[in-house]
């Protein structure tokens, strides 16, 4: 089955594999010292979280093997699959399954574990009652793990293969990462993510960064330590040393199947054509001592994954395990494979990719569809590995069937990520019936939206709106999902824009209260009128009465105290004060958290600073009890937007400039965030240099905010460039203070404009034309009349002072 028949050697020689008594055990480890003491250092002063990084090959299982040779205490160890099934946490619980004597007294929150462990049952708290709430169902989880972990501290624990990770294991070590366990130093390893890239695994460490331990190849005299030690060369000389380097790009793991390949097979290792070109010349070399019932079985083996079951490749092959045994032995003795512990395994998956490459296109989908056969029969099903099989067959049908299961699976276990992961794979086979894509999709977009799919999941979903035979109830459904998406990603105009289009097409109150709950928001968009969300706001409570849905009552009176704050009416601190003291917001904790930043935010635009940090310190308190992440950003960025309007300006840029680095995968806070960092820029700038860049980070956001018609950071930071400009270029500031009254008078929210308002009675008043800006004023004046707005009732004050009425 694999084609073993090339002759690949490039310098002649015996073809037949030996292994020569001069080719001596495992290939020394070299040219790692550094790593190998900066790891020890980190391990040894816990806790902490250190990320060992580098291209597959490149050394990272052999680093920290050496670690934990001669390291003292307890560790546990864990190995993520390439093909996982949809089972949160999974490698953690691998790694803490075998470790029931080691258990002392527990919280009761570890009870959570027991059904998922069955091997520590006797050693965990009673089950606590189930949640209805999948999130929280969740996060109780990640609490019990962290509960075990901590039972099992001091100690190391040591997870590989972390870009394979499940989305809640990637959650959980960055919920780790901000409440460190005592005692408990965390090693990962995974592959060094390419530039302008990212995975689930970096994306989840970003706001608390890890320690890291980074890999590159290995340079001429490390490879020069090897190549004496294997083919024992008291000096190489250099144009071997030269040639290995080129031919390997100094990986350490092909660069010891090359010199063991050179060991093996005799000749001149000095002569530059008999160093085997790639890892597939290595490979190929060795397959070439196997009979075609060996490669068969081998290539079945690599189908199968890195750790082939014997028992599946005997009855995929219909061959008795015996034979199977027996071949994979064969493989075995000529180093196409190696002894785990439990069992014969590729050394690597670059080796096992190999392979896999070399069995022919026609009998790989062959073995992918027997495997998937086989794997039928098994109890529970493997849905993920039965979609990966079906799918490499190019069985589509098959492969929709296992993926939607899978995505269903992960969805029950509350792992929104793993299911949009699955059901974004659905989207690209052809033949999909309409009915079944649109159903489909619409899962897609539930679980994408706190998944981690949005940007893959945004094109397939406006694809499907574009159809005009998509049926009304499917318009609707898709066409607010992609709105909240695209309000995620940060393109608000759009998002908006998305959900107004919906609205009609939702049929059921429940869907239609939030939605347009969504619309009553005033802070989101230019070109809608206030009197356009109080509208959407009475729209939202008709349809939310006719639900009798809680939950979307819920969100409706969040909605308006939101909107009646921005519009200064004092009602909304009344209607605040009722539902953070009823049971419905209690019981959603999450909710209740969102509701509190969003309303300190309201406060702190009306001026209400003592309000902003009451409501600032409940949804800190909320997030961290209910350890819901996503949220925290969101915590970071009200607290800095609070300090900025109290004058707390020491050391605020640096701190809104990490928020920033860390927010960049975060578009929905990002661009407040910017606004918020050009503004205190601008307000510290002391000589020519700063101003320059305050002006330039200014301009950027008022770009940005423009494009996606974001009209609060575009107000605030037209109003603060008016302010920079307005000593040196008065006639520029008038150009920026006049367009930001021209957005807020849009809104109809004139208490915003209070600052490009001042700005302009200022300029007026120094170039000794009141006049200019006495009908600016006026209007600020008349529209905050009554309102409860401190901050542009101040601005009104010192305008006045300037142009009196």
């Amino acid at each position: 089955m694999i084609d073993g028949d090339q002759d690949t050697t490039r310098g002649g020689g015996d073809p037949s594999p030996v292994r020569p008594e001069r080719l001596r055990g495992p290939v020394e480890f070299v040219g790692r010292a550094a790593e190998l003491a900066r790891l020890r250092r980190l391990v040894d002063a816990p806790p902490c979280l250190i990320l060992v990084e580098g291209e597959p090959g490149i050394g990272k299982s052999r680093l920290v093997n050496e670690l934990l040779a001669d390291l003292p205490g307890s560790y546990l160890i864990g190995e993520c699959d390439d093909v996982p099934e949809p089972f949160p946490l999974g490698v953690l619980l691998d790694a803490i399954r075998g470790s029931a004597n080691r258990l002392g007294a527990l919280s009761p929150v570890a009870g959570a574990l027991a059904p998922l462990l069955p091997e520590l049952a006797d050693a965990l708290p009673d089950p606590p009652p189930p949640l209805t709430d999948p999130a929280a169902e969740r996060h109780r989880l990640l609490r019990a793990v962290g509960a075990v972990l901590a039972a099992l501290s001091p100690g190391t624990l040591l997870l590989e293969d972390l870009h394979w990770a499940d989305p809640a294991t990637c959650e959980f070590l960055g919920y780790l990462s901000t409440h460190p366990v005592d005692g408990l130093a965390v090693v990962l390893t995974t592959r060094t993510v390419m530039p302008g890239g990212s995975t689930p695994i970096h994306d989840a460490l970003a706001r608390t960064p890890p320690w890291r331990v980074t890999l590159g190849p290995l340079d001429a005299t490390d490879v020069r330590r090897l190549a004496a030690r294997t083919l024992r060369l008291d000096d190489p000389p250099e144009r071997l040393v030269a040639t290995l380097l080129d031919r390997t790009a100094g990986i350490p793991f092909v660069v010891e199947e090359v010199l063991r390949t050179l060991a093996e097979r005799g000749g001149d290792p000095l002569a530059d054509d008999s160093v085997p070109f790639v890892l597939r010349d290595v490979l190929l070399w060795r397959l070439r001592a196997l009979d075609e019932a060996t490669r068969e079985v081998l290539g079945a083996a690599a189908v199968l994954g890195l750790a082939p079951d014997q028992r599946i490749l005997a009855s995929v092959l219909s061959l008795d395990r015996v034979a199977v045994g027996t071949a994979l032995t064969a493989a075995h003795r000529a180093g196409l494979l190696h002894d785990a512990g439990d069992g014969l395994r590729f050394r690597h998956d670059l080796a096992r990719q190999v392979v896999y490459d070399l069995v022919p296109r026609e009998s790989r989908e062959w073995l992918h569809l027997r495997v998937a056969r086989v794997l039928e029969q098994e109890l529970p099903r493997p849905v993920a590995q039965l979609a990966h099989h079906y799918r490499r067959a190019g069985s589509g049908a098959d492969f929709v069937r296992n993926a939607e299961a899978a995505a269903d699976l992960a969805t029950e276990r509350g792992d929104d990520a793993t299911a949009a992961s699955f059901l974004l794979q659905t989207m690209d086979v052809a033949e999909l019936p309409r009915p079944v894509r649109v159903r489909l999709a619409a899962k897609l977009g539930r679980s994408a939206i706190d998944g981690l799919s949005q940007a893959e999941a945004i094109p397939v979903l406006e694809r499907l709106l574009a159809d005009r035979r998509l049926p009304p109830g499917a318009r609707g459904e898709l066409g607010l999902v992609l709105g909240r998406m695209l309000r995620q990603q940060g393109e608000e105009l759009r998002g908006y824009t998305e959900i107004e289009r919906a609205v009609p097409y939702l049929r059921a109150p429940r869907r239609k209260a939030p939605a347009l709950a969504v619309l009553a928001a005033p802070d989101t968009v230019v070109g809608r009128h206030v009197g356009d969300h109080l509208a959407r706001c009475a729209e939202a409570e008709s349809a939310a009465a006719a639900s009798g849905d809680p939950g979307a009552h819920l969100a409706v009176r969040i909605a308006r105290a939101s909107l009646l704050l921005e519009l200064g009416d004092p009602v909304a601190w009344a209607i605040i004060t009722e539902l953070r003291a009823s049971a419905e917001l209690a019981d959603r904790p999450r909710e209740h958290a969102r509701a509190c930043l969003n309303w300190a935010q309201g406060a702190l635009h009306a001026g209400h600073p003592e309000q902003a940090e009451a409501l600032l310190a409940a949804g800190r308190t909320l997030v961290d009890e209910s350890g819901y992440e996503r949220l925290t950003a969101l915590v970071e960025a009200t607290e800095l937007s609070l300090d900025r309007a109290a004058g707390r300006l020491d050391g605020l840029a640096q701190r809104l400039t990490r928020l920033v680095a860390s927010a960049e995968r975060m578009p929905v806070i990002l661009l407040d965030a910017r606004a918020e960092l050009a503004t205190v820029l601008a307000r510290t700038a002391a000589g020519d240099d700063e101003v320059r860049r305050a002006e330039q980070a200014l301009r950027e956001v008022v770009a940005d905010a423009r494009r996606v018609g974001a009209i609060w950071p575009l107000v605030q930071t037209l109003s603060a460039l008016a302010r920079l400009t307005l000593a040196g270029r008065p006639g520029e500031a008038v150009r920026h203070a006049t367009e930001a009254l021209s957005l807020v008078r849009g809104k109809g929210i004139l208490a915003w404009a209070a600052e490009a308002v001042l700005v302009l009675a200022e300029a007026a008043a120094a170039a000794g034309a009141p006049e200019w800006a006495a009908a600016a004023v006026t209007e600020l004046e008349v529209g905050i009349a009554g309102r409860d707005a401190p901050l542009a009732v101040a601005a009104l004050g010192r305008c006045r002072d300037l142009i009196p009425a």
